[in-house]
């Protein structure tokens, strides 16, 4: 994955909004956690830009994600709940792209994608 050029504008957003108290691993995934959970506005469809290995999405493929995957999930990274068959299935984030989305949403998830495309961690 190509690393993204720094945005200013994001960098500190993510710094004061997301991660501004955490001093450990465990407090920015938490920070990331309870951010896209209050910031997402659920549920909002969404496109598979990436395929995965731990993932039955293709690439292209639509779903409507419907919350936040349980936090035990997302030690280290994003994890959303999707519509799936019988019951919701827990994919990356960094695997979505929103395309039927309020503004907060989208941006949100950006604000992730740019996080994880800098090469930035927990």
């Amino acid at each position: 994955m190509d690393v993204v050029e720094r945005d200013e504008l994001r960098e500190s957003r993510i710094h004061d909004e997301v991660v501004v108290d955490a001093h450990d691993e465990e407090e920015r995934a938490l920070g990331w956690y309870y951010h896209l959970e209050d910031h997402c506005t659920f549920p909002f469809t969404a496109v598979c830009r990436s395929e995965r290995a731990i993932s039955p999405l293709e690439q292209g493929d639509e779903v409507e994600v419907v919350g936040m995957a349980p936090d035990e999930e997302c030690e280290r990274e994003m994890f959303v709940e999707i519509r799936w068959k019988p019951r919701p299935l827990a994919v990356p984030l960094m695997q979505l792209q929103p395309v039927a989305a309020d503004e907060q949403t989208q941006e949100a998830v950006e604000d992730w994608h740019y996080w994880v495309e800098r090469g930035y961690g927990f």
